[in-house]
């Protein structure tokens, strides 16, 4: 699968590394080229010149970028996503990260209501970058929500979470992304008020049928 990552912070550059040693090929934009170039260089992925460069040949695209400006990358892109996947790796967090700025049921509805010809699905906000490339904990995989109104989409996220060592569960509609977004943001407070180290992960325990 060709995966277009947008954006090289933390979770970015955990994911293009997590994806590319997984076989997949990975695409990888930054704010700069030089960034860009820097981290595929470290993480086995193909430095992109923009974000439009990267998601050009790609099946499935990742936006890793701040809450506050995905619509804004979302906007950009609009006309190259037709006919891709997209992932919204994104928590809305508000500038003080003490709370989530929300103007919908949840941020991903919005950010689907910015694509309409391109199905969105939530996944991945509820994983720390720390453990993107290690999802098992004592023996015990680490479950990756996922949320999103196409379930052809869905599936494909499923397929690629999977390849990644993750149990993928289908949380439902896009509606319950508000639910991975609050599940991202207890984690968070979490683990920046019991000064935990940042390496905690979700896994949903007991019978499933």
């Amino acid at each position: 699968m060709h995966v277009a990552i947008i954006g090289a912070g933390n979770v970015g550059s955990a994911l293009s590394r997590a994806a590319a040693a997984a076989g997949h090929t990975v695409s990888v934009s930054a704010t700069s080229p030089g960034k860009a170039a820097t981290v595929a260089a470290a993480t086995g992925a193909h430095p992109a010149a923009n974000n439009e460069d990267a998601v050009t040949d790609a099946d499935l695209v990742v936006l890793a970028v701040p809450g506050s400006t995905v619509t804004a990358v979302a906007d950009e892109l609009a006309p190259a996503l037709r006919g891709k996947v997209v992932i919204d790796a994104t928590n809305p967090l508000n500038a003080t990260f003490t709370d989530l700025n929300i103007d919908e049921t949840a941020a991903a509805q919005t950010l689907q209501r910015h694509l309409p010809e391109t199905p969105v699905v939530k996944a991945f906000n509820t994983v720390f970058a720390g453990r993107l490339a290690t999802p098992v904990e004592r023996d015990v995989p680490s479950h990756l929500f996922l949320a999103g109104d196409d379930a052809n989409a869905k599936r494909t996220v499923a397929q690629f979470a999977a390849s990644l060592g993750f149990r993928p569960i289908d949380a439902g509609g896009l509606r319950m992304a508000r639910a991975l977004e609050e599940m991202a943001f207890l984690n968070i407070s979490l683990n920046a008020s019991q000064g935990w180290p940042w390496q905690s992960e979700w896994a949903l325990l007991g019978p499933t049928a």
